[in-house]
């Protein structure tokens, strides 16, 4: 392509009231731990399956389990999945141990209420729960413990940052570090506080890249999410990013990030300002960011979250170097075809003509950006790509930005067989039919946008 693209805060109210989540990430594959989240499209048969399990902005004593595919259209997967015996839970963190079992922890009191304790629940399977324990942080005069967040370092071990406050100011939170000490994850080391971000910053969340942890940090006062580095997981970190950096804007709380399957970084943040859940996504080890945008579905209803990524099977099975044809799920007549250059959804029948059937047979081919991925060849020798939006075909240059623009990655579409076909190089944007021409376009997590962007692989008209 051408063009590129370019509610008061809890915090807020205990302020206020005072007046009158630290996470991790690290990059690569961490076997049973994160999941596979290597920067690659699922292999044939294989699906990508991001999970969440936030509270709810109307009720802070459950959890609902949403799923997705492309980190953008999260789905329910289980509503009121999780309801501790006592208390609340909040600010939940969720990861894959190596024991197979998936763990959540999370805040345990509301923001009203002194909160010493974090909380563990642990699952089978992501959806069905059980309470383990709520665990004391130890530090003395400790009055609030919140947004404990799991961090695997790359050496396997298994840590919590949690934020936390004291008696003596119990509205500043300081980022502190616990390791677990066995693999059940009921001992943990004496907390460390993080050095170099230091007091009044809350929900920090780090990702390793090689030898240096990146911290995604709120500053309360400012209500920025501020960037920092440090070559030790303790620190000292050097804040090197302050203020509108990154074009996010203020009021912006619970910063996580996720590996996408192009290579890509997605931050997802609370924009508790306006109600609206975002994310954004960057290509250059964090320096530069895409406009933030609204994620559909979860916007309003989700509160702070961390993302567990992994590859499990069930995926689009769509064999390559074989010549298919690609019809709509919800306009069974209507097939792609070839009409001057773009690709277009007339009726085609057994009666069209043997050039209109030649024009909707295409040869299936490995992605060119990515293996894994998939390309399109029409009967010229051209293969689909976007260009402003627009679905067409068009020679090889040779160049990576066509590859980017002709490689999609498969999605499982709306009925049995039928796939969605999302851009490698626009996450979230899925090739769709609107008034018979097709377009990549953001999904917008309605039911109607995944039909109208599901083909069915039929038997090659030609």
């Amino acid at each position: 392509m051408t063009t590129r693209r370019p509610t008061p805060s809890r915090r807020s109210l205990l302020r206020a009231m005072a007046a009158l989540p630290a996470s991790a990430l690290v990059l690569g594959e961490m076997p049973g731990l994160l999941g596979t989240a290597l920067a690659a499209a699922p292999p044939s048969g294989s699906a990508t399956r991001y999970t969440i399990v936030p509270f709810l902005d109307s009720n802070d004593g459950t959890v609902n389990v949403y799923q997705s595919d492309d980190a953008t259209d999260f789905r329910l997967a289980k509503s009121a999945a999780y309801t501790p015996p006592a208390n609340r839970i909040r600010d939940a963190s969720v990861i894959k141990h190596t024991n197979g079992y998936y763990y959540l922890t999370y805040t345990t009191h509301t923001w009203q209420d002194p909160s010493t304790t974090i909380g563990f629940a642990r699952s089978t399977d992501r959806l069905n729960w059980s309470f383990l324990y709520d665990y004391t942080v130890p530090i003395a005069n400790l009055s609030r413990a919140w947004a404990p967040e799991f961090f695997v370092d790359s050496d396997g071990s298994v840590n919590v940052i949690v934020s936390c406050s004291t008696t003596d100011d119990e509205w500043i939170f300081t980022p502190y570090l616990l390791r677990a000490t066995n693999s059940g994850l009921t001992a943990w080391t004496s907390p460390v506080a993080l050095a170099g971000i230091g007091k009044n910053h809350i929900d920090t969340f780090v990702v390793k890249l090689g030898s240096t942890y990146h911290a995604f940090t709120k500053n309360e006062t400012t209500k920025y999410i501020e960037y920092a580095t440090a070559t030790s997981l303790a620190g000292p970190y050097t804040i090197s990013r302050t203020g509108n950096w990154a074009g996010w804007g203020s009021y912006r709380e619970g910063p996580a990030l996720v590996q996408l399957d192009n290579g890509g970084w997605r931050i997802f943040f609370d924009g508790y300002g306006d109600g609206t859940y975002y994310y954004s996504d960057s290509y250059d080890t964090f320096t530069t960011w895409s406009a933030a945008k609204g994620l559909p579905a979860v916007s309003g209803t989700a509160r702070h979250f961390t993302v567990v990524k992994e590859t499990v099977t069930g995926g689009v099975s769509l064999p390559r170097n074989v010549t298919r044809s690609f019809r709509s799920v919800n306009y069974t007549t209507r097939h792609w075809q070839t009409q001057s250059s773009l690709l277009n959804l007339p009726v085609v029948t057994a009666s069209s003509t043997a050039a209109e059937k030649q024009a909707s047979t295409f040869t299936v081919v490995a992605g060119l950006a990515d293996a894994n991925g998939y390309s399109f060849r029409d009967a010229s020798g051209n293969y689909l790509r976007h260009y402003s939006y627009r679905a067409r075909f068009d020679p090889n240059d040779g160049t990576s930005t066509f590859a980017k623009d002709a490689t999609f990655i498969a999605r499982t579409g709306t009925t049995s067989g039928s796939a969605r076909f999302e851009s490698y190089n626009y996450p979230g944007y899925y090739l769709r039919h609107y008034n018979y021409q097709l377009r990549v376009e953001q999904c917008d997590g309605t039911e109607l946008f995944r039909t109208d962007s599901s083909f069915l692989p039929v038997t090659a008209w030609a």
